[in-house]
C-alpha cells in the first residue's frame, strides 16, 4: 500500500533533522560552575590530573591535527604564540585529543610527541582522550573548542577561539580572539565581558 505523500515527507524530515543551533552550544559544564575533574595520559604516558592545577588559570584546547580550522591556527603560529604568551604568565594550557583510533586526528604517545615538536607547541601538556570520555563529559563539539577554568576550578569561558569561523589564515588579524581577551581580563583581576560563544571547527571524531 502506498503511503500518503505527507507521511513520506514527514519521515524524510525526521530522518534528516539535526540538533537545533541552541542545543549545539549547550554544555554539561555551565559558566560559573565547578568543572569535573579528569585524569588522562600525556605524550609520555604519565597520568595528568586536572585537579593538580587548581590555583592556576587553565585553558583546555580540543585538538585535531588534520582539521583545517586547527591548521589555520597552527600553520600561522597563532596558537603557539598564544600558548607561549600565557604559559609564561603561569596559565596552564592543556591540549586534548579525543579522536578515536582509526579516525582523523588520532594520536598515540609517539605520534603526539612528534607532532608537538614539529609544530613548536608551547602547551603545558598534550593529553590523549582515546575513548572520548573527557570530551563527552565536557560536551566538546569541535576542534578547536576552547575552555578557560578559573583558579577555584570554576568554568569562566567556553566556545570559539575567535570571532571568524573560517579556516583562512588571512582572517586571523581581523578576528577578536575571545581566549586572549578573557585571559587578559582575568590576569588583571577583571571579569571577562564575553564568557560564552558558539564553537566552530571540525566535529570531534569520537
Amino acid at each position: 500500500m502506498r503511503l500518503p505523500l505527507t507521511i513520506l515527507c514527514l519521515g524524510l524530515f525526521l530522518g534528516m533533522s539535526k540538533p537545533s543551533p541552541k542545543n549545539a552550544v549547550e554544555s554539561k559544564v555551565e559558566i560559573g560552575q565547578e568543572v569535573p575533574n579528569f585524569t588522562l595520559p600525556n605524550a609520555t604516558g604519565k597520568m595528568v590530573e586536572l585537579s593538580q592545577f587548581k590555583g592556576n588559570f587553565v585553558v583546555l584546547e580540543w585538538y585535531n591535527d588534520g582539521c583545517p580550522f586547527v591548521r589555520k591556527h597552527y600553520d600561522s603560529q597563532n596558537m603557539q604564540k598564544l600558548q607561549k604568551k600565557y604559559t609564561a604568565k603561569k596559565v596552564v594550557w592543556l591540549k586534548i585529543v579525543s579522536s578515536a583510533e582509526g579516525k582523523q586526528g588520532h594520536l598515540t604517545t609517539q605520534t603526539a610527541s612528534t607532532k608537538e615538536r614539529e609544530e613548536g607547541s608551547h602547551a603545558s601538556e598534550i593529553l590523549l582522550d582515546h575513548d572520548g570520555k573527557v570530551g563527552k563529559l565536557y560536551h566538546a563539539l569541535t576542534t578547536p573548542h576552547m575552555y578557560i577554568i578559573g583558579k577555584s576550578g570554576k568554568l569562566i569561558y567556553e566556545g570559539a577561539i575567535d570571532s571568524n569561523p573560517s579556516y583562512d589564515l588571512l582572517d586571523i588579524p581581523t578576528s577578536k580572539n575571545y581566549v586572549a581577551m578573557a585571559l587578559d581580563s582575568l590576569l588583571v583581576g577583571e571579569d571577562p565581558k564575553i564568557k560564552k560563544t558558539r564553537p566552530y571547527g571540525c566535529s570531534i571524531k569520537y
